[in-house]
């Protein structure tokens, strides 16, 4: 398995608000899941979680990544490994420009200096491929951009540092409809040209299921997954909500 997680238990560091409780989930190379379930749910907490933010602790269970348990790496050394989040509301970094942190960002993952050249032709390339204006090079990163620029630079971010496992939390969030539609585009290219990368989309709506289709659907509620199928039962929620899954669903 790419992505492995056993029995993993989380809290809110420093309370005793325990979100994830014994969730467990298997993610082999190349394949695309989907966590659906209603607000409050832990999928925003699960995909944090993964990449090492601050504010979560694990209490129980292990996180595998490559057959490797990352539970405690740092933020940063699970990047290194090739794990991404494309965030739901990307930070901002005035003083830093995108071109600085692209630049940088590449080097740690290269573990070598980037030839400024190389990157420049690349950076170039890859902006028109996501539809972002060429100034946004020099602009500090996310600062006074919009929602769907906010968006399409997390998928720039992507293109760059080539990850092989992709997290998409809520990504048609703040997007309009033609914005959607470039940003799953390249996200969709990328897959078919590294076809062992495996991602997990977590999100509320379909609609950004009909451009990237997952294999496996889960729905999760109460800190664990209750129930998986395929791409229909996503469909079937937005039609009839959770309720139609059981009495878990709701608790």
């Amino acid at each position: 398995m790419m992505m492995k997680i056993n029995d993993l238990c989380v809290k809110i560091k420093d309370t005793d608000l325990e979100i994830l409780k014994d969730f467990s989930l298997d993610i082999a190379p190349g394949e695309i899941h989907a966590i659906m379930g209603p607000n409050g749910a832990g999928k925003s907490t699960l995909s944090k979680t993964i990449m090492g933010h601050y504010k979560y602790e694990v209490t129980r269970g292990n996180i595998y990544f490559d057959g490797e348990d990352i539970k405690n790496l740092s933020v940063d050394e699970r990047a290194k490994k090739g794990i991404f989040l494309c965030m739901q509301d990307p930070t901002v970094i005035e003083g830093v420009s995108n071109s600085e942190f692209l630049r940088t960002a590449r080097g740690e993952i290269a573990g070598e200096k980037v030839n400024l050249y190389t990157f420049i032709k690349d950076m170039e390339g890859a902006m028109k491929k996501v539809q972002l204006d060429s100034s946004m090079l020099h602009r500090s990163l996310n600062f006074g951009f919009s929602g769907g620029e906010k968006k399409k630079n997390e998928i720039l971010q992507m293109l760059f540092l080539r990850p092989k496992f992709i997290i998409l939390d809520e990504l048609d969030s703040g997007l309009d409809v033609d914005s959607l539609r470039v940003v799953c585009q390249n996200i969709n290219e990328y897959l078919k040209e590294n076809p062992q990368t495996s991602v997990l989309i977590i999100t509320h709506y379909t609609r950004v299921l009909e451009y990237i289709k997952p294999d496996y659907v889960h729905i999760l509620s109460n800190g664990k997954i209750q129930k998986t199928g395929s791409f229909e039962l996503a469909f079937e929620i937005e039609k009839n909500g959770y309720s139609m899954i059981g009495n878990d669903i709701n608790e």
